[in-house]
């Protein structure tokens, strides 16, 4: 029984550490994913599975181990935001690996990357053929970005003349048949008008209403739960 409770213990504080860690570290860390920051992510688990499944290693070492870790990192990010000129060395740079339509050997094979992982990443983008490619960027975090050439490029609402129109974002107003109260403040709207507007839509009540969601200048968006 005491082992459970020991386990129990060491996973609450483990979690409640890596949850800390994350927040200060941000966002970034996993929107731009580098190869170094996998690595240290794989670190920090490794880390954490040493307190919890070995008895000899004491939980508060390794939790100092995980703060010194998690120190590090964010002062690599403190500096990269900072100082410019460090970001180079410490985070990498682009490399443009298509250039005027052209695959740019020399930098494929200065980054460990062959054609076969570069169709890989154009596919993901939407490019079936190099022909449709003018550049073609390697992030650091492994991702490729494309800039297609004119003549397959698809039009813009400037070049095809259409009315400028301020987009708005969707709020949604039910989710698991549930009422979003915020949703309804953000909009100005009331309880009872969201009711008027289900019962037009045939519905006898929001908890038959799997998502629904408001647009300006569009109806209300609703679907139950039927396929």
């Amino acid at each position: 029984m005491q082992s459970y409770i020991s386990l129990t213990t060491e996973l609450i504080i483990g979690f409640f550490a890596l949850l800390i860690l994350s927040k200060v570290l941000g966002k970034n860390q996993i929107t731009q994913l580098t190869p170094f920051d996998f690595i240290s992510a794989l670190v920090v688990g490794e880390l954490l599975g040493n307190a919890i499944y070995d008895e000899s290693i004491n939980l508060v070492y390794v939790l100092y181990a995980i703060f010194i870790w998690g120190s590090l990192i964010y002062s690599i990010e403190m500096i990269t935001q900072k100082f410019r000129f460090t970001r180079g060395l410490l985070e990498g740079s682009p490399s443009i690996i298509i250039a005027k339509g052209r695959i740019q050997y020399d930098e494929l094979r200065k980054n460990k990357l062959d054609l076969n992982q570069l169709q890989h990443l154009m596919r993901e983008k939407g490019v079936f053929s190099i022909r449709e490619v003018q550049y073609g960027i390697l992030e650091t975090n492994g991702t490729v970005n494309i800039q297609r050439k004119q003549a397959y490029n698809t039009p813009i609402n400037q070049q095809l003349e259409i009315h400028e129109e301020e987009p708005s974002l969707p709020v949604p107003l039910i989710m698991d048949g549930e009422i979003i109260y915020d949703g309804l403040k953000q909009i100005n709207r009331t309880e009872e008008w969201l009711k008027k507007q289900i019962e037009d839509r045939g519905f006898l009540s929001h908890r038959a209403i799997f998502y629904a969601e408001w647009l300006d200048d569009q109806p209300v968006y609703m679907q139950n739960y039927s396929p």
